[in-house]
């Protein structure tokens, strides 16, 4: 799926505000401390890359004199569509500092193994030929690097108990991956908190929700559906979407028990698999 621009793009909004900058004979570094913002939060507006909330939106306009025009075209930057394999969502997971996940069916790409990612791709609709999959298989698992960093970023997944019990790839592939998890939390490089099929309806059971934090700039959410996903930056969707990820944990099992019940569906996984192969 192509992404589909805005009448007023982020592109076009950045020039403008380097325009009114360099007009007002400003650098980066003094535009932002006029109006509170860092160097590279103005380079990243400038770039197309982000966008400012409200309140920084007035600021500009109040120190550029620009009339209202940042504020007035900041709902023109809302909710752009992103391409298939999320290609703005990826880029922001590689410069998050913190990284909250909700998987309501599959295993989250970051933690994803060869083989299970292997089989989620072959099963992709419209089909790909070999060499398109394996391009894809490669961007997965290259994805799963930023955890070999064991400062950045810290990473939480919030797995509904489907992403455990749905079967992909077969038992071992299954056995495989749980136990990759369980590796990953044992190493404190992840915190994994399941949600049980006890809990009934949530909040965020329509989708996958990643919540996104950075050192320097505002957070972001990103919600997917079916071949269909979205960045959300307004301030205050960004906000509900931390609170309803952060209302849903609190129904969950915890990190300890989490991992104790991976680790006991991947036994069951390993005897499938053994009866399987010596019949």
């Amino acid at each position: 799926m192509a992404i589909e621009d805005n009448p007023i793009s982020r592109v076009r909004y950045g020039e403008e505000l380097r325009r009114r900058r360099e007009a007002a004979g400003l650098t980066q570094e003094e535009l932002g401390q006029r109006v509170v913002m860092s160097r590279t939060h103005i380079a990243h507006i400038e770039a197309g890359r982000r966008r400012p909330d409200v309140e920084d939106a007035r600021r500009l306009d109040r120190e550029l004199g620009t009339d209202g025009f940042f504020e007035r075209f900041l709902p023109t930057l809302d909710g752009r569509r992103v391409a298939e394999h999320f290609a703005e969502a990826l880029e922001f997971e590689s410069q998050a500092a913190i990284i909250k996940e909700y998987a309501p069916s599959l295993v989250p790409g970051v933690l994803q193994t060869q083989q299970y990612a292997y089989a989620v791709l072959n099963s992709g609709y419209p089909r790909k030929n070999d060499e398109e999959r394996d391009k894809l298989l490669v961007t997965r698992l290259e994805r799963g690097r930023i955890l070999e960093n064991f400062d950045s970023p810290e990473f939480y997944a919030l797995l509904s108990e489907a992403v455990l019990r749905q079967v992909i790839g077969g038992p071992d592939v299954m056995c495989e991956q749980l136990r990759h998890i369980i590796q990953l939390g044992e190493a404190r490089r992840i915190r994994v908190h399941v949600l049980p099929f006890s809990v009934g309806a949530h909040p965020l059971q329509a989708g996958f929700l990643s919540l996104m934090w950075f050192d320097e700039l505002p957070p972001i959410a990103y919600a997917e559906g079916v071949n269909s996903g979205r960045i959300l930056e307004l301030p205050s969707v960004v906000r509900e979407c931390q609170e309803l990820y952060d209302h849903v944990l609190g129904d969950a099992m915890s990190h300890r028990e989490s991992l104790d019940l991976l680790g006991s569906v991947a036994e069951d996984y390993e005897h499938e698999a053994q009866r399987a192969h010596h019949p």
